[in-house]
């Protein structure tokens, strides 16, 4: 271990899309507490998530293992056997271990190495979790999380109906802050914050709405490859994964979105304030992702699972402890959510455990040698024809869909809103051979059915998003 002992935070959003920062370049969405942790760490604007949708995202952080490898590949409830989680790992050596916030690994309530588990929410417990509870109590008995109206799946939006400081996000930042206080001061401490927000309901407090509802926000994008996702319904359902909305539904999904994430990286200021007053910001490693992110009906595509850049692509920015002597700035490497586990292992002197599939990306930073591609995937969610597995290096993106053998291939650095799909293209087909084989290696190495190392193969029923290989783990 590093002397003295790095301290962890994990500030995990939910949903926030990899190009909603002002790292990324946007021209509204305003992110200035993350967009200032570059200057004290590393930037990586080609990060993706594996799995992308949150049950399945949330084992690739804890596990440091991609796709399948974690013992999932899509969304499911399911019991998870991971025996070396980060925060197991971490605990014995040292570490007091937290988890605040929003989860989705099941049982919720199960420890799974952390030593204090405190919910926002919990759907195994009849109680609803810690924050309704403590909602109850300082708001009123008839206080309700979802008072707002507004579907926790769904487009529509308006402000938070309740005080700021009942919201959700100023609640887990504040128990954070409290644990912190009442911690052994004499270990390293590990805590993961987990935040609903960005993710709907798009409800930010009312000065964050504020910001945004009255700005100019240019519309959705369309590729030219999207028609069939353009569906006409009368009255599009609240949570809908395609089709189309009015220009005002979308200014205020758009707005209630963006005034979430400002909102967020508030908190995150709020909270970096604190941790400097309690002497502790100095020795913590602060870590910004999101689970994945939300195509905000680009493409005619609404919420996640897709490998579409609104989808997979996530923010992914590491701060240093205070006099750490590496490079700062922006890093292209071709990053994924399993990089986070062997990152904290680095930073504190210690060796990952047996099938960690994910690097440091410490390694990245050092100019070490690197991965040359990601991949991710997907089982049926929505749609069984909408399930996909992708390769991507950054500059390229590679996209196959198992049901109806279909493939796309995206030119990131040209055309990163992937407009123009050049697996239509015959003139591009020789950039679509070496992905296709690429992905049938990797897959051929699995065995379960995608490939048999010589092609593709085609699957037409539904397969399980659970594909767990380990016993149950204490």
């Amino acid at each position: 271990m590093t002397e003295p002992p790095v301290n962890f935070i994990i500030y995990l959003a939910d949903t926030h899309r990899g190009d909603h920062l002002g790292l990324a370049g946007h021209p509204v969405c305003e992110t200035p507490n993350i967009d200032n942790m570059v200057n004290r760490g590393a930037y990586f604007p080609n990060a993706y998530s594996e799995i992308p949708s949150t049950t399945g995202a949330q084992r690739v952080i804890l596990s440091g293992k991609g796709s399948y490898d974690c013992g999932q590949i899509g969304y499911q409830t399911c019991r998870w056997g991971e025996k070396h989680t980060v925060a197991k790992v971490l605990a014995g050596h040292g570490y007091q271990c937290f988890s605040i916030g929003c989860r989705n690994i099941y049982p919720q309530r199960k420890l799974y190495g952390f030593h204090r588990v405190i919910l926002t929410g919990c759907k195994d417990d009849p109680g609803g979790g810690d924050y309704p509870e403590w909602l109850r109590l300082h708001a009123g008995s008839t206080a309700d999380p979802a008072g707002h109206g507004v579907d926790p799946n769904g487009w529509d939006a308006r402000p938070w109906h309740l005080e700021d400081r009942f919201n959700p996000v100023n609640w887990t930042i504040d128990t954070a802050l409290d644990v912190l206080a009442k911690r052994d001061p004499s270990l390293p401490f590990f805590v993961l914050l987990s935040l609903g927000p960005p993710h709907a309901p798009f409800c930010p407090p009312q000065p964050f709405w504020d910001r945004y509802i009255d700005r100019g926000i240019s519309g959705p994008v369309y590729g030219d490859w999207c028609a069939r996702h353009d569906v006409q319904l009368s009255g599009p359902p609240p949570a809908t994964w395609r089709g189309s909305i009015t220009a005002e539904q979308y200014q205020r999904m758009r707005a209630g979105y963006m005034g979430c994430i400002t909102h967020v990286d508030h908190e995150l200021g709020r909270l970096k304030q604190r941790l400097q007053r309690m002497g502790l910001l100095s020795d913590t490693m602060i870590i910004y992702i999101s689970d994945h992110g939300d195509m905000q009906f680009d493409h005619h595509l609404f919420r996640k699972t897709y490998a579409y850049e609104g989808s997979a692509r996530v923010p992914f920015v590491v701060e240093y402890p205070t006099g750490w002597d590496l490079p700062t700035g922006r890093f292209d490497h071709i990053a994924g959510l399993q990089d986070v586990a062997p990152t904290m292992y680095d930073a504190a002197g210690i060796e990952p455990p047996e099938g960690v599939t994910g690097r440091s990306v410490l390694d990245a930073v050092r100019g070490k040698p690197w991965r040359e591609f990601l991949h991710g995937e997907h089982s049926p969610c929505y749609s069984l024809e909408e399930a996909m597995h992708y390769l991507t290096d950054g500059k390229e993106k590679y996209i196959w869909f198992p049901v109806t053998g279909e493939e796309q291939l995206f030119d990131l650095v040209n055309d990163r809103d992937e407009l123009r799909d050049l697996g239509r293209d015959a003139a591009c087909a020789d950039r679509v051979v070496p992905w296709r084989q690429r992905l049938i290696d990797w897959l051929g190495r699995r065995g379960d059915g995608f490939s048999d190392g010589k092609q593709l193969i085609l699957r037409k029923e539904r397969w399980a998003a659970d594909v767990e290989r380990v016993p149950d783990a204490s």
